[in-house]
C-alpha cells in the first residue's frame, strides 16, 4: 500500500502561494493532484514564519494559512530529536541545516515523499522528488 503522507518543502509552498513565482502553475497542479488522490499534506511549523518573511504579499500569505494550511494540512513541530540530529549532521558534514530539518522531520513523521524544487537535497531515507517528478 502506498504511503500517502507527503511533506512539502518551503519552496513548493511558496510556489503555490505566489503567482509570480516560476513554478506557480506546476505547484497548483501538484496541489490539485494531492487533493484529488487523498494525500495527507504535511509541512513544518517553522515554514509558516519563513513563508511570511520571504513572500511579499503578507495578507495573501496569512489568508492562505487560515484558509488552506490550518484547515486541510498537518503542521508538524521538529522536536528535540530532529533539531539535535540536524545540527549534528549540518556541523559534521557541512550540509544545509534547513534542508536537514525538513527531511528529518518528514522521516520522523512517517512521510512517504518529500517534494522540493531544490536541486541538491539531503537523502535521509524519504523519497525526494521535484514537483515535476511527482506530477509524472
Amino acid at each position: 500500500m502506498e504511503n500517502k503522507k507527503v511533506y512539502l518543502d518551503t519552496n513548493v509552498v511558496a510556489d503555490i502561494i505566489d503567482t509570480n513565482r516560476q513554478n506557480h502553475s506546476d505547484a497548483l497542479e501538484l496541489l490539485k493532484k494531492l487533493i484529488i488522490n487523498n494525500y495527507e499534506i504535511v509541512i513544518s511549523e517553522d515554514m509558516l514564519s519563513t513563508l511570511y518573511y520571504i513572500l511579499n504579499d503578507k495578507e495573501k500569505t496569512l489568508q492562505f494559512f487560515q484558509e488552506v494550511v490550518f484547515v486541510d494540512w498537518n503542521v508538524l513541530a521538529f522536536g528535540n530529536s530532529v533539531l539535535q540530529n540536524a545540527t549534528k549532521l549540518s556541523f559534521e558534514k557541512k550540509l544545509d541545516f534547513e534542508d536537514l530539518l525538513q527531511c528529518l522531520c518528514a522521516k520522523e513523521n512517517g512521510c512517504g515523499h518529500l517534494i522540493t524544487n531544490d536541486i541538491k537535497f539531503y537523502d535521509c531515507g524519504v523519497k525526494v522528488l521535484t514537483t515535476e517528478e511527482f506530477l509524472r
